[in-house]
């Protein structure tokens, strides 16, 4: 296993379209599956005002709400692969422009109508890769 920095982590997530959000519901921790793209450094999700992930939109003073977003690629025959996790605030795309940009550009897996977008900026990214692990020296040699 090896760790991955901040900028191989990012290019990884930014290579697959599904992962997961992981915030809290009711005081208790959420986790719900989304597709996302990466912006820059930022993960874009869309949202519709009535599920518990638009809750996460609601507009508040703070500067945002606190969230984990996580995805891998793990195969399950190799066990070889890499998971990426960040850690942030999240905030509704308040930019009417940018908004309609990730309409275009993010289609919704599910067929209710998306209203907004949640932009989750990361201050913490972590990651690793699941390698192959090096040949070991036959005995005596």
């Amino acid at each position: 296993m090896r760790e991955l920095d901040r900028a191989e982590a990012l290019g990884l997530l930014a290579t697959v379209s599904l992962g997961r959000i992981v915030f809290t519901r009711h005081a208790l921790p959420a986790v719900r599956p989304v597709n996302h793209l990466v912006d820059g450094e930022d993960i874009v999700v869309r949202i519709h005002g009535g599920g518990a992930i638009g809750s996460l939109a609601a507009p508040t003073e703070a500067p945002g709400v606190v969230v984990a977003y996580e995805a891998d690629v793990i195969d399950p025959d190799t066990h070889l692969g890499w998971s990426v996790v960040v850690t942030g605030y999240a905030r509704p795309v308040a930019d009417a422009a940018d908004a309609d940009r990730y309409a275009d550009l993010l289609r919704p897996w599910v067929g209710t109508p998306m209203t907004g977008a949640l932009r989750i900026h990361p201050d913490l990214v972590t990651g690793f890769r699941l390698e192959e692990a090096a040949p070991h020296p036959a005995p005596g040699a």
